[in-house]
């Protein structure tokens, strides 16, 4: 089901097709996003965002998370808890993470951040690619959270809420320097690997962290590595390339979202 044709108006800009919609009677337009994706350590974080209509001067600046500062995501975070209509995250563990893969693991929590906010939506809008299941019309926003406040706002809910489990992870596992990276797949972050080995935080869906894994097992003793009950590396399969579930991140992520080893802050 596709919106009726509706003028939008410039003026408005990122809460303009939200407002198109709520005129022709499709509201409340809840927004969608993700943040973890492209990470190979801790949880995926989804978040559904709905905004109250008429509210946009209480957001003004509000665009992408990765593309404000850590302070400005925060305060951002704080209004959108206190105003929005109502919001919610979703956590996805690595473990899920691995044995489902990273995009139907995403498209569940998206769901299932959508089925539990306590407003029903009338409409939804995800950020790049279409997405259903959600028991109502949804539509797929091409940078969503540039083009969407909605979408923002949960980009913003989804990585600050990530960010905070990956700080209070760095006080649990220090050697890793999530604190830097948020888990992300940087030069720091493969160091820590290859002299520690992967934690059970890590996804080992994920080609660096299998490598890392191939001569050592969780307890730190050279084996071969069984995660979940499913996947199984040793050194033979994973150097012929028959390791089970092993995902290349640029294949799975495309390379828009993977272009490579993220910077050192993690903000991809």
């Amino acid at each position: 089901m596709q919106p009726p044709r509706a003028i939008v108006r410039r003026s408005t800009e990122s809460w303009a097709l939200q407002s198109a919609l709520e005129r022709h009677g499709l509201g409340p337009v809840v927004g969608v996003d993700e943040a973890g994706r492209g990470a190979c350590a801790g949880p995926l974080a989804v978040a559904a965002c709905i905004l109250r209509p008429g509210d946009a001067k209480r957001f003004e600046g509000l665009t992408d998370s990765k593309l404000l500062t850590h302070d400005e995501r925060e305060r951002f975070a704080t209004i959108i808890r206190r105003r929005a209509l109502d919001w919610h995250v979703v956590l996805v563990d690595p473990p899920e993470v691995d044995r489902r893969g990273v995009h139907a693991a995403n498209i569940d929590g998206m769901r299932r951040a959508v089925a539990r906010l306590d407003v029903r939506p009338g409409y939804v809008l995800t950020d790049g690619f279409p997405v259903s299941g959600f028991g109502v019309p949804a539509l797929a926003v091409p940078k969503g959270d540039l083009a969407a406040a909605c979408v923002a706002a949960a980009s913003v809910l989804a990585k600050t809420t990530r960010d905070h489990l990956m700080a209070d992870l760095h006080q649990k596992r220090p050697e890793y320097g999530f604190d830097l990276h948020k888990g992300y797949c940087t030069p720091t972050h493969n160091a820590a690997l290859t002299e520690h080995g992967p934690s059970e935080d890590h996804r080992f869906s994920f080609v660096n962290v299998a490598a890392a894994a191939r001569g050592r097992s969780l307890d730190g003793t050279v084996a071969g590595v069984r995660h979940n009950g499913a996947v199984t590396v040793d050194e033979a399969s994973a150097e012929s390339g028959e390791a089970d579930e092993l995902v290349d991140l640029e294949a799975a992520l495309g390379p828009e979202e993977y272009p490579g080893d993220a910077p050192e802050g993690g903000e991809r």
